[in-house]
């Protein structure tokens, strides 16, 4: 098949999928070829063998629309250590109270350094929805939610080559909504699910909460997910789901090369389990090129991929989706049992942002911002601590993984760091089990002032009197 044919029978699929809708302008010829990576002259044959199909509309210096007689489809109802018992709700409370302190320096916070939102334009948006908005509104963005705004994120992942419908996706409040309505919808209590190890730990929450029972596969904080495991996971338990962060995952901050990628997804198909892939931070790459998600590997439907704008723009709105494939219509029954609906304020307003290029923009300084920041944080920290902890820091997202001795315990360093206003985020949040009282994650994306060298000076003296005082003993 030639080239300008894959192109045509991949921008027919995205129709067919209601990505691109009868009327609607498709990119220019040359945003089509900087976005598929083809020449100008095989996006122009694609769009005349389109045309002659009556698919498309061409007109003289308007460029190329999808045809007014294409018919949109109607909505469609279209994932070691095993724990019985998970319970991790109180420390992982402790530690989120603490990260509160304005007066901290939050190296255990979970989002990016809020100063790097864009308020301004952010406000803007906020005020120019609320004047749009109307009693009908909160019924127009009911579940799945806000049609438009699902739209955007379709043709968002259309320009990353991933063909998935506005149907499919479900809006919902913040990722972790998306990734345990998921799970809902994958599993009943008492299933089997696997997790990481070290894992994000509102997958364990989640877990405890709704009586599944964890096996825990490794992540190796230089190799990844241990693929030999998780499949052994598969063979010796029926596994109904499993939940992981193929790009930069946290807490490690390893993403996964697109051959394992590649693997799990082959593994969900020929063990029949779902995926609940958590893509929250997958925006925040370093260099020209996004990382792909497991999602595009999958030929049978098994994942279900989340994420949200809550790391990547602002993470007050709380907004989020998951991309549910056939199982869109369960999850959004789901929804409007627990949460009803999400804010369609914010809805209207990410709308009104997103339909113009200033997120394009805050995403090309953001990724700049955090890969220097990060830099320097691990810079910093190798000259303070390199002789006595291994500290990885992987291409991409903003946070370090420290490992100390084994007789380390991070937990009474994050208790003291407190008294200094700094919070930690130490590996007893990560784990079911007790195997990474010795390591720390770092949130790198806050400046390094000469106020917070300071504070961070001070810590690593600290680390190294504990260290020390550990070894007398």
């Amino acid at each position: 098949m030639k080239k300008y044919e894959l192109l045509a029978n991949q921008l027919r699929l995205q129709i067919e999928k209601g990505i691109w809708l009868p009327g609607e302008k498709l990119p220019s010829l040359r945003r089509q070829a900087e976005q598929s990576g083809y020449s100008l002259m095989t996006v122009l044959h694609a769009y005349q063998m389109l045309e002659s199909q009556g698919i498309l509309a061409g007109r003289e210096r308007s460029g190329y629309s999808v045809s007014a007689s294409v018919k949109h489809p109607q909505n469609q109802s279209h994932s070691i250590q095993p724990t019985e018992a998970v319970s991790v709700n109180d420390f992982v409370f402790e530690v989120l109270q603490a990260s509160r302190n304005i007066h901290t320096l939050s190296l255990g916070f979970a989002y990016p350094d809020p100063s790097l939102s864009p308020r301004y334009q952010l406000n803007k948006a906020v005020a120019s929805a609320a004047k749009q908005s109307s009693l009908m509104n909160a019924l127009d963005n009911l579940p799945p939610g806000n049609e438009e705004l699902r739209h955007l994120i379709a043709k968002r992942y259309a320009a990353q080559g991933m063909n998935i419908s506005p149907d499919e996706i479900v809006i919902t409040a913040g990722a972790l909504e998306a990734l345990s309505l998921s799970l809902q919808a994958a599993t009943q209590p008492g299933d089997w699910v696997v997790i990481e190890a070290p894992a994000f730990y509102g997958a364990m929450q989640t877990l405890e909460r709704l009586g599944l029972k964890a096996i825990s596969v490794a992540v190796d904080p230089e190799r990844g997910l241990d693929m030999s495991s998780l499949e052994r996971a598969f063979q010796s338990y029926d596994v109904k789901a499993c939940w992981l962060m193929s790009n930069f995952q946290n807490p490690v901050g390893y993403s996964l090369s697109n051959e394992k990628k590649q693997q799990v997804a082959q593994l969900l198909e020929k063990y029949n389990v779902v995926l609940i892939e958590d893509d929250v931070y997958s925006e925040l790459y370093e260099g020209d090129t996004a990382p792909l998600a497991v999602k595009q590997f999958d030929n049978s439907n098994n994942v279900m991929l989340c994420s949200s704008f809550s790391k990547s723009l602002v993470a007050e709105f709380r907004i989020g989706w998951v991309a549910a494939s056939n199982r869109a219509l369960e999850v959004q029954k789901r929804q409007l049992m627990s949460t009803l609906a999400t804010s369609a304020p914010i809805q209207l307003s990410l709308v009104e942002y997103l339909s113009t290029k200033n997120y394009e923009k805050h995403l090309k300084e953001l990724r700049k911002t955090l890969a220097s920041r990060k830099r320097k944080m691990h810079e910093f920290l190798q000259q303070q601590l390199s002789d006595i902890a291994k500290i990885y820091n992987h291409s991409g997202g903003y946070f370090l993984w420290l490992e100390f001795d084994a007789s380390v315990d991070t937990t009474v360093l994050y208790r003291e760091a407190l008294d200094k206003n700094i919070t930690l985020a130490p590996g007893k949040l990560f784990a079911l089990q007790d195997e990474f009282n010795h390591c720390l994650r770092v949130n790198a994306s806050f400046e390094l002032t000469d106020a917070n060298k300071q504070l961070l000076q001070q810590l690593c003296r600290h680390l190294r009197e504990h260290i020390a005082r550990r070894s007398a003993d």
